[in-house]
């Protein structure tokens, strides 16, 4: 995260929120399944083998394997690491999310819950470096783990300011969560179009600055 441009700051604190607002509404739909937070539900999978809840553990597999399979199909969509990869894979992330929009319209909330988590893995791809994730997007452990060592790299005298990057990028995404539970409130999936409609405008800034 504080390698990244000024301007590519910005998007992954833009991405964090959306990945934020997208999770919110599968885990409220879901009843406390994450579609994107992938340790969570590995962790309730393994407790649903160990009890011998089966159809739950077969449910979490299936996400599980989503949200792998979302991965790899952003990875391939990209095709790379400059800024037209990232178009390229906000724009597969924005028809995933109104595909899942539109199966929750029509009554296919599996496929749309499926679709919601492939869109979830694909985001990761959007920084990508050396093939892989570059910056966490939809999983703030890993930013969490880094704000701490930054703290404590500042108490020892190290960058004082180095650990705001990774505290902005979890404020973003949970105040995506906080605007995704409100508006699932009022909206239930249908709250999905304006998830879809927010990855598609980040495609084409992207895309729009670098022509520019």
């Amino acid at each position: 995260m504080r390698l990244l441009t000024p301007s590519d700051r910005w998007l992954a604190l833009l991405l964090a929120g959306l990945a934020g607002y997208v999770d919110s509404l599968g885990f409220l739909h879901l009843g406390g399944v994450f579609v994107s937070f992938m340790s969570g539900n590995s962790t309730r999978f393994a407790a649903s083998v160990a009890e011998g809840q089966w159809p739950a553990a077969a449910h979490l597999a299936a996400i599980l394997g989503l949200f792998v399979l979302g991965s790899f199909a952003g990875a391939l969509v990209a095709g790379g690491e400059d800024v037209r990869s990232r178009s390229r894979v906000l724009m597969f992330e924005a028809l995933l999310l109104a595909l899942a929009a539109a199966a929750a319209g029509a009554g296919l909330t599996p496929a749309a819950v499926g679709l919601m988590v492939m869109a979830m893995g694909a985001e990761n791809s959007v920084f990508l470096r050396n093939g892989e994730v570059g910056v966490s997007l939809t999983y703030m452990t890993g930013t969490l783990v880094k704000l701490g060592q930054a703290l404590a790299g500042a108490v020892k005298g190290g960058d004082r300011y180095a650990y705001k990057a990774y505290l902005t990028l979890w404020a973003g995404l949970s105040f995506g969560a906080v605007l995704g539970a409100l508006t699932f409130g009022r909206l239930g999936l249908a709250a999905l179009w304006p998830a879809a409609g927010f990855a598609l405008l980040m495609a084409l800034i992207v895309r729009l600055n670098r022509a520019a």
